[in-house]
């Protein structure tokens, strides 16, 4: 299994960090592109939702709903 990875962004101008497998920082990008928007923007829609979990978590989850909904 791959190691989380530790990426950096800024979302509505706070400094955050967080850690997703490779194969979900691609599908984070793959849904972006397909929503003609940038993964960081994607990121910030995701946060703003109301959610039980950390933001890497539901991050997962969204993935993972996109792609039952999409595919």
């Amino acid at each position: 299994m791959d190691k989380p990875r530790k990426r950096s962004i800024t979302i509505a101008g706070h400094a955050t960090s967080i850690s997703l497998e490779a194969p979900f920082w691609d599908a984070l990008k793959e849904i972006a592109t397909h929503q003609k928007i940038s993964p960081q923007d994607l990121i910030a829609e995701i946060d703003n939702t109301k959610r039980m979990a950390s933001l890497s978590s539901a991050i997962r989850v969204y993935i993972l709903s996109w792609y039952q909904d999409n595919t």
